[in-house]
């Protein structure tokens, strides 16, 4: 879970990068998605609310609390799919986007 989420993230700070942007330490992953949301959603927001989702999943598997549910294999499977489409979203738009 936590590469397709490293996969997903890297691709969103590629996007931000090429515009000259950078996340921060403050706001750490959650910038990285909020500035993306805030410049593609409308129309692509729906194929980007997974990422926030997978954020989630991700802190809970790399800090585990006692009676959270682990990952299943369909929810891994579930999750390649739609990183497949952020990714290719970012390629998309990555050089559409100029610099600020």
């Amino acid at each position: 879970m936590t590469l397709l989420y490293d996969a997903a993230r890297k691709a969103l700070c590629a996007v931000l990068e090429n515009q000259g942007l950078r996340a921060t330490s403050r706001g750490g992953h959650l910038a990285v998605y909020e500035a993306i949301v805030a410049q593609l959603d409308p129309p692509l927001g729906k194929s980007l609310r997974p990422f926030d989702r997978m954020r989630r999943r991700r802190n809970e598997a790399e800090y585990p609390r006692p009676g959270v549910a682990r990952f299943s294999g369909d929810e891994v499977l579930a999750d390649l799919a739609k990183v497949e489409v952020i990714n290719d979203l970012a390629v998309k738009v990555l050089d559409q986007m100029s610099p600020y």
